[in-house]
């Protein structure tokens, strides 16, 4: 399975530092207990500074903010009680605090940017903005489940206009319409979460064990927790020097934030467009320069290959706006440069060859559940036994679901075909690389509209389409990549691997149903329309203004596109089979697919800069220095993510706006 990991860098992996046990059953309860506590001020968290205040995007990042800032403090205090008990084994040990952390993570597959939050977006939308001049009422509400969605008059104006108290004793008025609803889609993503967690058992053996994938993201949560921690990463001044530099700019900004007349050190984005007024050259589009200290930390860690890919591509593609307005391609050829529609191409390039190139270990998993036996590991059978078995009672409930919606039965195949495609080529290039995946023009929707046409589809198949478009937008805080990662971080260590699952689903189930609360109780108090300055409408009214415009102007089947989509993923091949026959070739095919589908578009500079110190230092100082320098990296995260966090909570409990440290 190395198509994607030939010829890569694999990150120096810090965590070897720490201590490995035999798999002998450790009782995890209390750290179950404290992950417990900790989800529903984790997930309230990341609500209030999220959907009302919007002064953190902690979950938009592929290593989120929040569980991190958590795991901080409980190690700091975890070793501040081992010092007070002076006894070696007092506290809690490494796993335990993982488990903490990886309770924390699975929250924010939940309640982050792109899942729930963007449903609560979705389902009252429909219902209050229609009206006579968009002609939603003829168009497609009579296709929308009414089971689905949130359409109670009382309900809906509560939510919009706010001042509701959801404890109070006339509030079954208000949340009363929401049971079924919210009933009927938590079905819906459990089941995901539960096929997504038996693929992740399917290839855990693989890329974990076998490939050894190098695993960047979760470098900085095992340095943390490590049995020698205190000394080899707290007690490390190069760490400390990272995190005084983070910490210190964004102080200083935080500060400027809420007294403007302190100077500030702006390492956001700004966009240099404006300063290219003459034509062709005005046609390069929004091109953000940023200076994001945990990005360039988190860049650090990237192979070098790739980081190349990504910060080269994104200039190409800059290129490329230019030339075709230079040749008139603007403005005949609508949609021209069809980034989405390449970036769409060269995903599904990678996902396809990276199946391709592993049919022979899934044929060896298909034959080992099938007779339940394994040469080398009869446990390792009855894993893939049981993930299959959950394979199949998910198909049947995905099967159910569209068949209760009225969903066509090819469109649905195609749908969630796609969705688990999308999903595992995310996780792998999450494992090998621990870059961000912000694939925002990568979509099922788009790609079936784009092959079929929507006279094809069908307006019943397109209205249920974009009903499921809220947990299909972006994908930056996926669940299947945080499962893959939270079974490397608790690889040959003494938690069992059933207790692992078993964590992962309780934190679901919690995660869901805190998740609701948070929502219901932060939106209905402010007002989705009134307070609620980062509550996701803005998704409802793309999901629907779009779904609009594809009832009432034919997009044809193989429009112009499709043929971009289709080079996209022939030039990924093409570079994915020059990168595996030429060892002096340098460009990587996952570079060309991030840089395209807006990935790169805040990040592409943190990217270079972390590209050229690493370059530097591993051509003239080589692996030593490298290792010498990571600390120095993961101070970078720690201290931009500590402060940013301090900053977020300090506005929440407030009430007013703080300076955050991204976007």
């Amino acid at each position: 399975m190395a198509i994607i990991s030939t010829k890569t860098t694999k990150t120096d992996n810090i965590g070897k530092t720490i201590e490995s046990f035999p798999r002998t059953k450790l009782a995890i309860w209390r750290s179950v207990l404290i992950g417990a506590l900790l989800i529903p001020l984790n997930v309230l968290w990341v609500t209030i500074s999220e959907v009302r205040w919007y002064n953190l995007d902690g979950t938009c990042l592929p290593l989120f903010i929040e569980p991190v800032f958590f795991l901080f403090l409980l190690v700091l205090a975890n070793m501040a009680y081992k010092r007070l008990a002076k006894q070696p084994d007092a506290g809690l040990r490494q796993e335990e605090m993982l488990i903490v952390y990886i309770m924390l993570v699975t929250s924010c597959a939940f309640c982050g940017h792109d899942t729930l939050q963007n449903l609560f977006g979705c389902i009252t939308h429909p219902f209050w903005f229609a009206n006579a001049s968009n002609r939603w009422q003829q168009l497609f509400l009579h296709y929308l489940p009414s089971w689905l969605y949130v359409n109670d008059s009382t309900a809906l104006t509560g939510w919009y206009n706010g001042g509701v108290n959801i404890y109070s004793a006339d509030a079954h008025r208000y949340l009363a319409p929401w049971i079924v609803p919210l009933a009927a889609w938590g079905v819906l993503f459990l089941t995901l979460y539960g096929m997504y967690l038996c693929i992740t058992i399917l290839i855990r053996r693989a890329w974990v064990e076998s490939e050894k994938l190098s695993f960047p993201i979760v470098q900085l949560p095992l340095a943390m927790t490590a049995e020698n921690a205190p000394a080899a990463f707290f007690g490390n001044r190069v760490m400390w020097a990272g995190f005084l530099v983070a910490a210190t700019i964004s102080t200083l900004n935080g500060i400027h934030t809420l007294t403007p007349s302190v100077p500030q050190l702006n390492v956001k984005l700004f966009d240099i467009q404006p300063y290219f007024t003459t034509p062709p050259w005005n046609s390069i589009g929004m091109t953000n320069t940023s200076f994001y200290p945990f990005m360039i930390g988190l860049a650090y860690f990237m192979p070098l290959d790739l980081s190349l890919s990504c910060w080269s591509f994104y200039l190409f593609a800059k290129a490329f706006r230019i030339y075709g307005a230079a040749n008139g391609y603007f403005s005949g050829a609508q949609g021209f440069p069809f980034f989405g529609e390449q970036a769409t191409g060269a995903w599904l390039g990678i996902a396809l060859m990276l199946l391709y190139s592993s049919r022979h270990y899934w044929k060896g998993v298909l034959i080992s559940a099938w007779q339940g036996l394994s040469a080398d590991d009869p446990a390792e059978a009855v894993r893939y036994r049981f993930a299959m078995g959950g394979l199949v009672a998910g198909t049947i409930v995905l099967s159910v679901f569209t068949a209760l919606i009225g969903m066509s039965i090819w469109v649905g195949v195609g749908l969630f075909a796609i969705i688990f495609l999308l999903g595992f080529v995310i996780t792998r290039v999450r494992a090998e690389f621990g870059c961000p995946h912000e694939i925002s023009w990568c979509n099922p929707c788009q790609i079936l509209v784009g092959v079929f046409g929507t006279q094809a589809i069908g307006p019943q198949n397109l209205t249920l389409l974009s009903a499921l478009y809220w947990f299909n937008r972006c994908y930056r805080n996926h669940p299947m990549p945080n499962q893959l990662e939270a079974f490397k971080m608790l690889d040959n260590k003494r938690v069992t691997f059933g207790s692992t699952i078993a964590v992962l689903v309780l934190s679901a189930f919690l995660a869901l149903g805190v998740t609701y609360w948070a929502n219901l109780h932060v939106t209905y108090a402010a007002g989705a329309a009134a307070q609620a300055v980062g509550y996701k409408g803005f998704v409802g009214k793309e999901t629907f203004d779009r779904l609009g415009s594809w009832l009432t102007m034919t997009t044809p089947p193989a429009s112009r596109g499709m043929y971009y989509m289709v080079g996209g993923f022939v030039f990924a091949v093409v570079l994915l089979i020059m990168r595996n026959t030429l060892e002096w070739w340098p460009l990587h095919p996952t570079g060309y697919a991030l840089a395209l589908s807006f990935a790169m578009e805040y990040f592409w500079l943190p990217v270079f800069i972390a590209w050229f110190v690493k370059f530097v230092v591993m051509r003239y100082g080589g692996a030593k220095l490298y290792r010498a320098t990571i600390p120095f990296f993961l101070g970078l995260i720690l201290g931009d993510y500590t402060v940013g966090s301090l900053w977020s909570l300090t506005g929440c409990l407030g009430g007013f706006l703080t300076y955050k440290i991204y976007i």
